[in-house]
């Protein structure tokens, strides 16, 4: 029982993981390619969680409300990066922190004057209900198992767009001297443009999938965004790479120390303190992780120039 209980939290964290990911590429890849500390990353998270619950209800369709929120979040973030982002480019990251989060309490607000306050519960259709048999013994929801095999499966697209595509070539080529791509005829403000749309598009994914999982609520944003910068940070600033194992890292990190955590203190310490301590440690846990990791590795585990 205690195997196949460490079995399935296991694959809750990978889960996670595979969610981190999806937000820690898009944000990774901006960064990596514009310079662009973007603060309302988990805003787009937010919008495309949103926009797909309306979609899934005014169509009655789960597949073509989740392609509409896909596709109305790619809009949503190009749309921001023509109007409110494209003069940051050049301004030092203090000024892309301030204005970012000044998106961040726009969409907010924008988000509770159109849907309200309350939150909001995302229904599965039938065929994604229901549990699976992984391991023997092992029940496993279907929907969660889903998001897993999407993660990766968005993950192996992502690695041939960038390392096998005319595109990947210009968005590497991008990152590395913009300068000299502009000079060759690149509309480098298009290929900007198309990448951020890319990455919220990437965020949106994130939201939508976490929607039958967790509450859609203004400000659902904010929370995952610092998970997401910690692994950026302890996958190496720009890395793909470093985003997809540092995701997978926090994510098993994370949810094995809230599963086991306080129990394994309970063998240590007393009960009531154990009750106490479990919990908060556990949430310090990935930022211990990334002290240990930036202690060893300051610029991650794979940093952008070797990723």
């Amino acid at each position: 029982m205690t195997t196949i209980l460490v079995f399935e939290q296991l694959l809750n964290g990978l889960q996670f993981g595979v969610m981190l990911f999806l937000m820690a590429a898009g944000l990774t890849l901006v960064f990596g390619i514009m310079n662009l500390v973007n603060l309302a990353h988990g805003s787009l998270y937010m919008v495309g969680a949103y926009l797909t619950v309306s979609a899934v209800q005014w169509t009655g369709n789960y597949l073509a409300g989740v392609a509409l929120g896909l596709l109305g979040t790619l809009a949503v973030g190009m749309l921001v990066e023509v109007i409110a982002l494209r003069t940051l480019y050049e301004r030092d990251h203090l000024d892309q922190v301030l204005a970012t989060f000044g998106l961040i309490l726009f969409f907010n607000e924008l988000i509770a004057i159109i849907w309200g306050r309350t939150a909001l519960y995302m229904s599965l259709p039938a065929w994604l209900q229901g549990h699976i048999e992984i391991i023997p013994g092992s029940i496993y929801p279907l929907y969660r198992a889903v998001v897993i095999g999407v993660g990766l499966v968005v993950g192996a697209l992502l690695w041939f767009v960038v390392t096998r595509t005319r595109l990947g070539m210009l968005i590497r080529a991008g990152a590395s001297n913009r300068t000299m791509v502009a000079a060759l005829g690149i509309n480098i403000r298009l290929l900007y443009t198309v990448v951020f749309g890319f990455g919220a598009a990437l965020a949106g994914l994130a939201g939508l999938m976490a929607g039958p999982i967790y509450a859609v609520q203004p400000g659902m944003g904010e929370l995952i965004l610092i998970q997401v910068f910690v692994v950026i940070v302890i996958g190496g600033i720009g890395s793909i790479r470093g985003a997809l194992v540092g995701s997978l890292v926090v994510g098993v990190v994370d949810t094995l120390g809230r599963a086991f955590l306080k129990p394994l203190l309970g063998h240590f310490i007393s009960p009531p303190a154990a009750e106490a301590a479990g919990p908060a440690l556990a949430s310090m846990l990935i930022y211990l992780l990334m002290a240990l990791v930036l202690s060893l590795r300051p610029e991650g585990l794979f940093p952008a120039k070797s990723g």
